[in-house]
């Protein structure tokens, strides 16, 4: 089943593109920059990664992050990502990425940003994956320096298709960054956002009603809601859910309570991604393959699954 579900065409939709820092790579570029790390080796790291909540990762996510530095550590970063969905047959990529992760620690947006796109170039050229890049807001900041970081992107602007809305959703409710979205839409960018993944339905009402999202990043508690769900099954609003990641990071207890597969057989427009596979065992082949052995997925689901994903493209 691996190998066949390994060659359907897919597109991943929902990929941070600091969550593809393999540890290998960590190392590897924590040498070449002359950072050092807390942990003493590569298994050091990997045992690292039990995580609680949505908050323990992230401590771990932007203490990887650190080690990017210059432009090509943000291609080689990417580079590797791309190589990756070549071997799984993933035809089209709309990746996010973090300035805000960066440029907190002092590195320049056109150092993060030529890296990502030089990369993603060499990546429709010679490995034939198409591209959309999706710049995130960290919602645990303010909006004011959403604005700026949104301000600093516009000389790049034909680099990147979207914003989203990422980091700790808990108490940060889409409505306190209505007003950056709306000035990212008046851009021509499209607008997706996290929602519904650890914070409630409700905020996945905010993120349709105010910040007016295309698509929506998680979104698996919709169905705590009966009228949210018709409403995503009539608009065929996609979801973008990431089954390794809901799991290691207790959304479900394990991957037999997720509901994917109900959603899909509702209606609903789901697709499936990897989020940090680095962090959360697996890329989008492994996430399918959870899917099978957890689930029970069929073959012809896995390639309503697959469509999806290609259906829901920006671009």
């Amino acid at each position: 089943m691996y190998d066949w579900l390994n060659a359907l065409p897919k597109a991943e939709l929902h990929l941070h593109l600091e969550g593809s820092l393999e540890p290998e790579l960590l190392f590897a570029l924590a040498e070449r920059n002359r950072i050092a790390l807390p942990w003493n080796d590569v298994e050091a790291l990997r045992a690292a990664y039990a995580f609680n909540n949505l908050q323990e990762f992230l401590d771990l996510y932007y203490r990887g992050a650190d080690v990017l530095r210059t432009e090509q550590d943000f291609y080689d970063l990417t580079w590797a990502y791309l190589l990756k969905c070549k071997a799984q047959n993933v035809v089209h990529v709309e990746p996010f990425f973090d300035p805000q992760t960066h440029t907190e620690r002092g590195i320049p947006f056109e150092v993060v940003m030529r890296g990502i796109k030089a990369a993603l170039v060499d990546g429709e050229k010679k490995l034939g994956i198409s591209h959309g890049l999706i710049l995130a807001f960290l919602r645990h900041l303010p909006e004011e320096q959403a604005f700026q970081t949104l301000e600093q992107a516009m000389p790049f602007r034909d680099a990147f298709i979207g914003v989203g809305l990422d980091s700790s959703e808990k108490g940060f409710p889409p409505r306190l960054f209505e007003r950056v979205f709306a000035k990212a839409r008046s851009e021509g960018l499209h607008a997706v956002a996290h929602a519904g993944e650890e914070g409630p339905p409700e905020y996945i009402w905010e993120a349709l009603d105010l910040l007016k999202i295309v698509r929506i990043d998680h979104g698996v508690r919709a169905s705590e809601d009966e009228r949210l769900m018709q409403r995503i099954i009539d608009e065929q609003i996609p979801l973008t859910v990431c089954p390794l990641s809901n799991t290691k990071l207790c959304v479900f207890e394990h991957m037999g309570q997720h509901n994917i597969l109900d959603m899909l057989e509702r209606g609903v427009k789901v697709t499936v991604n990897s989020d940090d596979p680095a962090y959360f065992g697996g890329y989008v082949t492994e996430n399918f393959m959870a899917l099978h052995e957890g689930l029970g997925m069929s073959e012809a689901q896995a390639k309503r699954l697959a469509q999806n994903s290609l259906d829901a493209r920006l671009v």
